[in-house]
């Protein structure tokens, strides 16, 4: 299961987590790591961005027995991806119009996925998806 205590799930994410503001991280957290678990990534996107899925933040190779998570305190070990932006690390969310949903997706991995930090976007959401053994979302909504 996996939480913030920022926003509740299916509830809208407020400004201060968006480019209308500071843009931070949203805090999250998660519980139900399995046994199996030798690494944790995080994903974070919108399938409802105008020219497809938007990938705001991919997050790998977190230790496992992680709980936790914030861009201002990454645990030793943990690399990030390339957003759809192109760039390394957490791109907050900034719908053009309508409602926009994002998902952050915690994931159990058989094993770490042994890429450098500053994979590109694909690369990683797929070195997780060959290696996830279970997942658990939390979905925000933010209006443009």
């Amino acid at each position: 299961m996996v939480t913030s205590s920022a926003f509740a799930a299916g509830a809208r994410i407020p400004d201060e987590y968006t480019c209308r503001a500071a843009g931070i991280v949203p805090p999250l957290s998660w519980t139900g790591d399995p046994r199996s678990a030798a690494a944790l990534a995080v994903v974070v996107h919108d399938p409802d961005a105008p020219n497809g899925d938007y990938v705001h933040w991919v997050v790998y190779d977190l230790p496992a027995g992680t709980t936790s998570l914030a861009a201002s305190a990454l645990p030793a070990g943990a690399k990030q991806a390339r957003n759809s932006g192109g760039t390394t690390g957490w791109t907050p969310p900034c719908p053009p119009s309508g409602i926009h949903h994002y998902h952050f997706v915690v994931y159990a991995l058989s094993s770490p996925t042994g890429l450098a930090a500053g994979a590109a976007t694909n690369a990683a959401r797929k070195a997780i998806a060959d290696r996830a053994v279970a997942s658990g979302e939390l979905v925000g909504t933010v209006n443009g």
